[in-house]
């Protein structure tokens, strides 16, 4: 879908100057639908929505809505007003919807872009994750004498499933939804994990338990690629999981083991990290700020979809 020039033009000025290492912004979505509104003088923004269907067994249940409209928002340099009038807009368009309770409205946007912020607040938008990057160097974390880490194996499947599915029943507190299938839909990404020669899944054990875990991968920002729209171009380690056990959460047990993580990456070569976490989890939303981590992005969503103002 074009977009004008004009506003195109301020839409990449914007980026560039909310936050340096955003990657150029990229253009509006192909398919959608379009939303249009005006400033009080008369300038010109818009916005692209689009809907996504999540099945029961869908893997983006476990962060996701069922039924999720996203809106692509291009309001050049209008800052809180231009975003203001196309929310608004978004509201009257949404009047023709009929969404569900598992519904949401989305919107992913700079996370230092402040002017935004307040517009989505006063629409009902809440920071329901955050892009987190990590790059540079940052002191290693004190080690653990009490704990030892290595990378996992097959044979550590169910202990692991079992961390992991506890770890989403607390995000479901706090953030997602709880999923009454969540083992389902979590255990394959962990068997294709375990089942490679060398996983990027690392165990951390006290006293022989396994107490804490790390599921990562490699990913490349290249020109052209869906990640290039969030990252700088690079090699990154993403970092898609980190659990511990209920009753140790808070006591160290993922600083020590984010350590071996973070030398592992730098070793081979990474140009930094990233990771998702939930603004609104009262752990990690420290956690990761001490790591070294700070927000790129924001995703601010309202549920269920009626709901927004």
């Amino acid at each position: 879908m074009e977009i004008e020039k004009t506003l195109f033009d301020a839409h990449r000025a914007r980026f560039a100057a909310v936050d340096r290492l955003l990657p150029e912004a990229a253009p509006a979505p192909v398919a959608g639908e379009r939303v249009d509104a005006a400033t009080a003088a008369g300038v010109q923004v818009t916005g692209v929505v689009q809907r996504q269907l999540h099945g029961p067994d869908d893997i983006p249940l476990l962060w996701s809505a069922a039924d999720v409209r996203q809106l692509f928002p291009f309001i050049g340099n209008t800052g809180t007003e231009g975003m203001d009038v196309l929310l608004r807009a978004w509201r009257t368009w949404m009047d023709a919807e009929s969404p569900g309770e598992d519904s949401s409205c989305v919107v992913n946007w700079p996370s230092r872009d402040a002017e935004a912020i307040r517009a989505f607040l006063d629409h009902g938008l809440v920071p329901m994750s955050a892009l987190a990057v990590r790059t540079g160097c940052h002191p290693d974390a004190a080690a653990d004498d009490g704990v030892t880490i290595r990378r996992a194996r097959t044979e550590d499947f169910e202990e692991v499933l079992a961390m992991a599915v506890s770890t989403h029943d607390y995000i479901g507190q706090v953030a997602t939804r709880q999923r009454s299938n969540a083992a389902e839909l979590l255990a394959p990404a962990l068997e294709r994990a375990l089942g490679k020669d060398t996983p990027l899944l690392w165990l951390a054990e006290r006293e022989g338990a396994a107490v804490a875990f790390a599921h990562a991968a490699w990913i490349t920002s290249s020109p052209g690629s869906a990640e290039a729209e969030l990252l700088p171009h690079g090699r990154w380690g993403y970092v898609n999981n980190v659990v511990t056990v209920p009753g140790l959460r808070g006591n160290g047990l993922g600083r020590t083991l984010m350590s071996v993580v973070h030398k592992e990456f730098s070793a081979d070569g990474a140009d930094g990290t990233y990771l998702y976490y939930n603004p609104t989890n009262p752990l990690s939303s420290v956690f990761w700020h001490r790591q070294g981590y700070r927000p790129l992005w924001t995703s601010w969503e309202v549920h269920p979809a009626s709901a927004l103002r």
